[in-house]
């Protein structure tokens, strides 16, 4: 069970990095990997705070979120034999340096500049050209470091895809109890339970969860942090990833332009919750509250992607039982099932 030693999340908390680094044992090197953008709006800041702290620190910028990507990475940690890697970003910033770090025994510390996914917090990571179209286990952050002055200044739909992958906790929690009276999954509750104490959270405060208000950007990190916990926990992405995000990986395999995984699995959680009899109706309304997507012209997905990839979604990963096991859904009833939902007219 890997979880992160320090979980620091507050206004203006890039200043204590160097303090950060000191306290976990990492005083002589680091290496900062981040990307073009989050170089100018944090790496630089980052970097400049680590070398005025005695810490000798190189930086690398990758350009793409690409298995390619995470072995340049790999090479450059081989290279300089840094203490620390330090992975500012987005998620696949971070997933490019928890994966490349995890590759040579590394550790590794988060520092994300936008909350649009649990990966930020999590062991998983998911990044194109890997052999499967899914997330693999890496390692969890030693530390997670969050300054919510800089995630304010995202764009809101980063924090509206961030609301659509906690949500998806509902469903992908459900998914986990039934491969466990299906099949005899082992099943963690203590790791569901802090799954599903996340998407409640989201739920509840959804209308507090809007550009530039900081108290709402604060709940939504805590619970995408509940979430890669949990996953921690459970030592695999069981409790947060479920039928929903082999929805998503379905679309993004087929479709030409794919949304933003968050996007695409809180789209696919308002119809894996109706095949589960779950209140889905709340779920949309909810997304709409935090202003993400709930129909497939608002993903900018063609619907006939939506039916296609829901029809796929049960063959992306076999040995993950889901809802999509039982009901087996045809390409007639995958349409019907997205009309009845309003994913498509």
């Amino acid at each position: 069970m890997q979880l992160p030693r320090e979980i620091i999340v507050g206004n203006e908390t890039l200043e204590l990095i160097g303090k950060i680094c000191k306290r976990l044992g990492f005083s002589e090197s680091a290496l900062v990997v981040t990307g073009p953008h989050t170089h100018h709006i944090a790496g630089q800041k980052v970097t400049d705070i680590l070398d005025d702290a005695g810490i000798n620190v190189d930086q690398l910028i990758v350009s793409s979120i690409t298995v390619k990507d995470a072995k340049i990475v790999e090479e450059k940690i081989r290279e300089l034999k840094p203490e620390v890697v330090l992975g500012i970003g987005g998620g696949t910033k971070i997933d490019v340096a928890k994966l490349g770090s995890a590759r040579q025994q590394v550790p590794f510390i988060s520092i994300p500049t936008t909350a649009s996914h649990d990966g930020i917090a999590s062991s998983v990571v998911s990044l194109r050209g890997l052999n499967k179209p899914y997330s693999k286990v890496a390692q969890s952050p030693m530390a997670i470091v969050v300054d919510t002055s800089v995630i304010t200044q995202a764009s809101h739909r980063f924090a509206a895809s961030g609301c659509g992958d906690v949500l998806a906790k509902f469903t992908a929690v459900r998914d986990w109890e039934l491969a466990h009276n299906a099949k005899n999954e082992y099943y963690g509750e203590y790791a569901a339970s802090l799954s599903l104490m996340g998407a409640r959270l989201v739920a509840e405060h959804a209308d507090i969860i809007q550009p530039e208000i900081e108290e709402g950007v604060r709940m939504l990190l805590e619970a995408l942090i509940s979430c890669g916990v949990a996953m921690s926990i459970a030592g695999s992405s069981r409790p947060c990833s479920g039928s929903e995000h082999l929805f998503s990986h379905a679309l993004d395999v087929i479709s030409p332009k794919p949304a933003m995984h968050g996007e695409q699995c809180g789209v696919g959680t308002i119809m894996m919750a109706r095949l589960h009899g779950l209140d889905w109706k709340r779920v949309k309304e909810t997304l709409e509250r935090v202003g993400a997507p709930t129909t497939a012209e608002e993903l900018g997905v063609e619907p006939g992607y939506i039916i296609k990839a829901l029809t796929l979604a049960c063959t992306i990963r076999p040995e993950r039982y889901t809802i999509l096991d039982e009901r087996k859904l045809s390409y007639e009833a995958a349409e019907k099932l997205a009309r009845a939902t309003g994913v498509i007219e």
